[in-house]
């Protein structure tokens, strides 16, 4: 699938924009846990465990206590609601 791809694609990618490579690990392990088996609490787990401040309500926008910013798109929690 497509968007399956960039999925992939955006966790391969991302780190190399700078961040810290673990902080990129546990953001998508949380995600993963979210979108795969809604475990929100596990996702908070693993955010909090890793010191990622979540700056925005829906995760799409996090901080590390280094000042690194990481925003990650909509796409990437859930499929959108348009999709066919």
């Amino acid at each position: 699938e497509a968007l399956e791809r960039m999925r992939l694609e955006f966790w391969d990618v991302q780190p190399s924009y700078g961040g810290d490579a673990s902080m990129w690990t546990a953001l998508r392990a949380a995600v993963e846990a979210m979108r795969e088996d809604g475990d929100l609490d596990t996702a908070r787990l693993l955010v909090d465990s890793a010191g990622i401040i979540v700056a925005a309500p829906n995760m799409t926008t996090c901080w590390d206590t280094m000042g690194h910013k990481y925003v990650l798109p909509k796409w990437v929690f859930r499929d959108p609601r348009n999709a066919i």
